[in-house]
């Protein structure tokens, strides 16, 4: 049987209230979420701080994080249902590439 797989993007943006360090913990922590479920991460592009279109939480900047990575069809259910329940996430969006 053959091992099925898709291609996905992820946009995740951090508070920046958390730091260098904390943005950068939770930015190796998704990493290794993907990895540990058997994923391949292709690229990882930071795009750093930039302006919010709108106040989210009380917070008018955010840190954009852009996943690129191939994995099960199961596998962005689980890394939403962690995005939604992490601190320091203000907005996650995955998408079939």
């Amino acid at each position: 049987m053959a091992k099925v797989t898709a291609n996905y993007e992820a946009m995740l943006v951090f508070n920046t209230k958390l730091g260098d360090d904390g943005v950068k913990a939770l930015v190796e922590k998704f990493k290794a979420l993907i990895e540990a479920n058997n994923g391949t991460i292709e690229e990882i592009n930071e795009w750093g701080k930039r302006k919010l279109a709108y106040a989210i939480e009380d917070e008018t900047e955010g840190y954009y994080v852009l996943y690129t990575f191939t994995c099960k069809p199961e596998v962005p259910a689980e890394l939403n249902r962690i995005l939604s329940i992490t601190d320091g996430v203000l907005r996650s969006l995955i998408t079939v590439k």
